[in-house]
């Protein structure tokens, strides 16, 4: 019999070496190596990952069985998210925060398939049965096709899957679950790939779609080799500021729909209930006549949004001026600050400058450039801008405005909320359709913008 060989994998990326090293050659992470022993095996025939031989076919003889067979969660922030409900036989792999709210999403989600006369299996690692069922007393769950298993032996969940024939399966969490096939320890790089892939690959044999919840490391990623994030279909991070009720999930890979999608939801005591209009819930508690104050809009997906901009300038006490951003990108905010200064003739060197974005939402698109710089103008003049105003934009390092994509549908949003006025790139113009609700500002460069907002 062969011996027993120990390697030594990274958790972070998976990568493998013969020897202990103190940095990863492939991520660059250090004291990321663990030592884990494979076992050898006989291997005779096919593995279980692999299955049978498929042979080649013209893509005109494979029957299409996805068309209109969407599982829906009723869940509508949810179902956005995937692409309009979870495909047959999909993976999706679920990361956050610990106590964000991701066990008690997928098992409101699981609640709501099981009220359409469907069995559904919840499987846990972490929480025992009575531990479960103490939430979902809290959260108001009662369905006879609810199954709760708490297991972490692959071979045993694979079992009653087959027993149960469920219609859809959550696993909480994929870092908790082992086989007996291999020595390593659960949680290791060796045991979350290979129970991974045995769970994708039964799911997706018998067409049930399959949730995983995975751990985060500190920097939000999600825990393990990062090749799980290949091996699944749909990516999706639950997000959420500490201390706030709202709580955001974003797609950030979607093979059945579009990336970059967002849910709403607010964290109560009953559970997570869905925001369906974020832009009023992000507006609620906009201050009436306060300077560096302005809406803008983000198109989240296919989805707009607008929310509250806000900018807070005032000198400096230090040689170097502060810059601070919480929720754009701050390399972003400081080329706005160099382009105001040499194009906008504003003396910004010697203040302070700070941006937020309220509502706790990050947001990473150059549509805001405009909002941020109008909203840095408004604070350093002292003047506010009209609250019936939107404003949206790329900014250049001329100082040109550029267009932005899908100017019409962020327009048409904001009409829908009541604002009148809206500044917006002058090659957008032409692509918004009238609307005799919202008048619009074409600007060509940051002064012309600048001239409409001074009192």
């Amino acid at each position: 019999m062969p011996k027993a060989k120990t390697v030594f994998f990274c958790q972070n990326c998976g990568s493998q070496a013969p020897k202990w090293l103190g940095r990863c050659p492939d991520c660059g992470q250090y004291n990321t190596f663990v030592e884990e022993k494979l076992e050898p095996q006989a291997r005779s025939g096919l593995s279980p990952i692999e299955g049978p031989r498929s042979i080649p076919r013209r893509v005109e003889e494979i029957e299409d069985v996805w068309e209109g067979t969407r599982l829906s969660t009723a869940i509508r922030e949810f179902d956005r998210v995937l692409g309009g409900g979870v495909v047959p036989g999909a993976t999706v792999l679920i990361g956050g925060d610990p106590g964000i709210g991701k066990s008690t999403l997928l098992l409101q989600a699981l609640y709501q398939i099981a009220r359409q006369n469907k069995k559904v299996l919840y499987v846990s690692g972490e929480e025992s049965q009575h531990q479960i069922k103490l939430r979902s007393r809290r959260l108001g769950i009662h369905a006879d096709l609810l199954y709760i298993l708490s297991e972490t032996e692959l071979e045993q969940i694979l079992n009653h899957i087959k027993q149960i024939s469920p219609v859809c399966v959550v696993v909480d969490s994929i870092q908790t679950v082992f086989t007996s096939q291999l020595a390593s320890a659960p949680g290791s790089v060796s045991q979350i790939r290979e129970s991974a892939a045995r769970l994708i690959y039964h799911t997706k044999k018998a067409h049930i779609p399959l949730f995983l919840v995975g751990h985060v490391t500190k920097d939000g990623t999600i825990a393990g080799p990062r090749v799980l994030e290949h091996m699944v279909d749909t990516v999706l991070y639950f997000e959420g500021e500490a201390g706030s009720p709202y709580r955001i999930i974003r797609g950030i890979k979607n093979r059945f729909g579009s990336t970059h999608e967002i849910g709403v939801f607010e964290m109560r005591e009953g559970g997570v209930h869905e925001v369906l209009n974020p832009s009023e819930l992000f507006l609620s508690e906009r201050p009436k006549g306060a300077s560096g104050s302005v809406v803008v809009s983000s198109l989240e997906g296919s989805r707009p949004i607008l929310v509250e901009l806000q900018a807070l300038v005032s000198p400096t006490h230090f040689g170097l001026p502060r810059r601070m951003a919480v929720g754009v990108d701050l390399n972003r905010l400081l080329l706005l600050l160099a382009v105001l200064e040499k194009r906008g003739g504003m003396p910004l060197g010697s203040q302070d400058v700070y941006i937020n974005v309220a509502g706790g939402l990050r947001i990473n698109e150059p549509a805001l450039d405009l909002g941020i710089a109008l909203a840095v103008a408004s604070s350093l003049g002292e003047y506010p801008l009209d609250p019936d105003m939107m404003v949206l934009g790329e900014v250049g390092l001329s100082g040109e405005i550029r267009a932005v994509a899908q100017a019409d549908v962020r327009v048409r949003e904001a009409s829908k909320l009541g604002f009148k006025k809206c500044i917006l790139p002058a090659k957008n113009t032409g692509e918004i359709n009238g609307d005799g609700n919202l008048e619009l500002f074409g600007v060509r460069h940051i002064q012309e913008a600048l001239k409409l907002i001074r009192p």
